[in-house]
């Protein structure tokens, strides 16, 4: 996987004057976890020819560094269980040491960090999320349906032997993590690794109702405030969460609130499918097929005109809501196939 750059395009600016400089990469659809949140136990997955190559993942977002992204997240699925996926990462590593890119990262559940860290940070990742909903070992394997707690702490671990910055992020899970949450951010402040809350997200059917599972983080943080001093902080990392310092532990905490905050205003980002789509919002059905010109040409002419005409049509916003009338997600796809 090599190649170079494409000469430098003008920068992807929206309708409504935001310049995209985030993009997120779902390399694979499959996890070896099914947790209840983001996927049915029974998923279908897409068809491996369906899939882009890892040559042509890299070519896809080597032309959107060219046009300006500075931030380039890995996610699924579980990325790391995608074949031979580090190739692609020491492939992709390249433009950071050009100085094209600023950072490379991605989203993982854990479980083939042991593997994979030395390597990670080898290849100019510093900095990892890791989704982490629970300590208890029985609650996690509820919450995964088969996962072992375990190997995802020893993949912390081995992450943070190599160097890397590991941020956990979880899910609110009404009446499951809830009353965890604090002692979730002890855990993780004491290991000197920031704690990002998620609200449950109304995407894909998973079997099991939104309501269940739904609660508003505004709840949870007015519940933490009255254990702990969290202070608003205006620092950001590119992504939706807004962050508070919290006295006690000197940590950080961070909230994620599709549902209860919409956080569009300032949205940086685009995601693509491992099938090569461009959703430029994460709560719109919009779609943009980039595989048809990225395999129409050798060159990026095509490809660099259809990224255009996507970013053009990016929304200002989304309207997540949970259906209570027919207890429907908002969007229909998953977000294992949407990217994390």
């Amino acid at each position: 996987m090599n190649g170079s750059l494409s000469p430098p395009s003008s920068p992807m600016i929206d309708p409504f004057g935001r310049t995209i400089t985030y993009l997120r990469v779902s390399v694979t659809d499959r996890c070896d976890l099914r947790c209840f949140y983001c996927m049915s136990e029974d998923m279908t997955f897409l068809p491996k020819a369906d899939l882009l190559t890892l040559e042509e993942l890299d070519r896809l977002c080597s032309a959107f560094i060219a046009k300006g992204v500075k931030k380039l997240r890995l996610t699924g699925g579980e990325p790391l269980v995608r074949r031979n996926v580090m190739s692609l990462v020491r492939s992709l590593s390249r433009h950071l040491a050009s100085g094209a890119l600023g950072e490379l990262t991605l989203t993982t559940n854990g479980t083939q960090l042991s593997r994979h860290a030395a390597e990670l940070a080898d290849c100019g990742v510093r900095r990892i999320n890791v989704s982490l909903d629970t300590l208890d070992p029985q609650k996690f394997r509820d919450i995964t349906r088969w996962g072992e707690l375990d190997k995802v702490l020893e993949g912390i671990e081995a992450a943070r032997a190599a160097g890397l910055a590991v941020k956990i992020n979880a899910v609110a899970l009404k009446g499951l993590n809830e009353d965890e949450l604090p002692s979730l951010m002890r855990w993780a402040h004491g290991k000197g690794m920031a704690l990002t809350l998620i609200e449950v997200m109304p995407m894909g059917e998973v079997g099991t109702g939104r309501l269940d599972q739904y609660v508003p983080l505004s709840l949870i943080r007015a519940r933490l405030a009255q254990q702990f001093t969290l202070t608003d902080l205006e620092e950001t990392t590119g992504g939706p969460a807004r962050y508070a310092s919290v006295g006690e532990t000197g940590g950080k905490l961070g909230f994620i609130t599709p549902m209860t905050h919409n956080f569009c205003e300032s949205c940086n980002r685009v995601r693509i499918t491992c099938t090569g789509t461009l959703h430029t919002c994460l709560g719109h059905e919009d779609a943009s097929d980039l595989r048809k010109p990225l395999r129409a040409s050798a060159d990026d002419a095509l490809l660099s005109a259809a990224i255009d005409r996507a970013i053009g049509l990016k929304p200002k916003g989304h309207d997540f809501i949970i259906d209570r009338r027919h207890n429907r997600p908002s969007v229909s796809r998953h977000m294992s196939v949407t990217g994390g």
